[in-house]
């Protein structure tokens, strides 16, 4: 068996690492956890944004806040996804559970009447994750780990206009580095193929927020798609019969457009429900190929396709805020994340299933000092996945990401914020 037919259809199926190293709570890749009390919330904040976060979750929301703010947190997470392999009932997690993902926001609104203006800047990594398989899984042609940076620097403007009507807009510098391996041969055998680069794009951001009463408040807002085209280098092992070897390599890459509305009731000063539903577009992720400068023996391709086929996914989230006459509140939420990889192209490194989460949480909001806490619970039940699809040069009967997938997280967020 040549090793490189291998690759041909798998290569950089550890490239859904890219788009598929699992996040947290993600269909796909995405990481929404940008703030304590929208975690506490189930990310229902789309019609409420009253805090600097309101940068990334709707950034009209920036024009309820009055002069100078900065919010900064960290969203700590423990994930648990496993595998049982149908043919050995063997049981794989993977090998690095914890992770941490800092955020940073800044707002300033004009105190003249005349122009109401706000603007705000916002430093966060909207996607980003690792994973590291163990060698013996038996689907480590299809990938064995990965990492994926990926940071947005975020300024935006807002503007509040008569009838409490705001929109926004802002610009989304993202960066982005990626790492990512497969093995050649199912079993262990000192060889692999890696491919590492990084890449930068630009994207766009819009905000809308209206409250036509005093106990509703409506909001809605849009992420542009991106492409990355990552710009970096493959590396070949092959069971030392054949040297090392490293090429220039590339890969153009789609990140999807998010669109996300909400509807917060108020019916008391003490009270806040918010229900909303995010859309994000997966279905751009089709056909991919990575571009390989120098072909090697054991790779001896110039281009490689790729084949994804995503499917466009859903978030939905409700959360419920209590506030109290000193200053404290309470939250809790739940969100149901729906599933957006097909079998026939599935990744480990993704591991994507429907997933629920369950969060609570509280804070404090003084006149200069605010904080907050949430604990977050997430659950996906048992998919097993049938007719992965078979590398090149292998029966059509072996399907290497077969099996049982399951998902476990725990997370705690913690943000704190000035106001002056």
């Amino acid at each position: 068996m040549k090793p490189y037919a291998l690759l041909k259809s798998t290569t950089v199926l550890g490239l859904a690492v890219v788009g598929s190293i699992e996040t947290i709570q993600a269909g796909g890749f995405r990481l929404p956890d940008q703030d304590a009390f929208a975690t506490a919330r189930g990310e229902a904040f789309v019609a409420t944004a009253d805090n600097p976060s309101a940068i990334y979750y709707n950034p009209a929301g920036i024009t309820q806040l009055d002069g100078n703010n900065v919010r900064g947190g960290v969203y700590g997470i423990y994930l648990d996804p496993s595998y049982r392999n149908p043919l050995t009932s063997k049981s794989y997690e993977i090998e690095n559970k914890f992770d941490a993902i800092p955020q940073l926001f800044y707002t300033y609104s004009l105190k003249d009447k005349d122009w109401p203006i706000s603007f705000g800047l916002g430093v966060y990594s909207p996607y980003g994750e690792s994973e590291k398989w163990p060698q013996d899984t038996g689907f480590r042609t299809v990938a064995t780990e990965g990492s994926l940076n990926y940071y947005t620097i975020n300024p935006v403007v807002a503007y509040k206009l008569p009838w409490n009507l705001s929109v926004a807009a802002g610009l989304m510098v993202n960066y982005a580095s990626i790492d990512l391996q497969q093995g050649l041969t199912p079993t262990p055998n000192n060889d692999l193929f890696r491919f590492k680069g990084d890449a930068w794009a630009l994207g766009y951001n819009l905000g809308l927020m209206w409250q036509p009463i005093k106990q509703i408040s409506l909001g809605t807002t849009f992420r542009s798609s991106t492409r990355m085209d990552f710009d970096g280098h493959t590396d070949t092992e092959y069971n030392g019969l054949l040297p090392t070897t490293s090429s220039p390599a590339g890969v153009d890459y789609p990140f999807p457009l998010q669109v996300a509305a909400g509807i917060s009731y108020r019916p008391t000063e003490k009270w806040n429900v918010e229900f909303d539903a995010e859309y994000t577009d997966w279905s751009s992720l089709g056909n991919l190929t990575i571009h390989q400068s120098s072909p090697n023996p054991v790779v001896p391709l110039s281009s490689i396709p790729l084949a994804f086929d995503w499917q466009s996914s859903w978030y939905y989230e409700l959360g419920a805020t209590r506030y109290f006459d000193n200053g404290w509140h309470v939250s809790a939420g739940y969100i149901f994340n729906e599933n957006s990889v097909p079998a026939a192209n599935y990744t480990p490194l993704v591991s994507d299933l429907d997933k629920q989460f369950l969060s609570v949480g509280t804070g404090y909001k003084g006149r200069h000092f605010s904080f907050d806490v949430a604990y977050q619970f997430g659950y996906g039940p048992d998919h097993t996945v049938t007719g992965s699809a078979a590398p090149l040069g292998y029966p059509s009967n072996y399907h290497p990401a077969d099996g049982t997938y399951s998902f476990i997280s725990q997370a705690i967020s913690v943000s704190a914020g000035w106001h002056f």
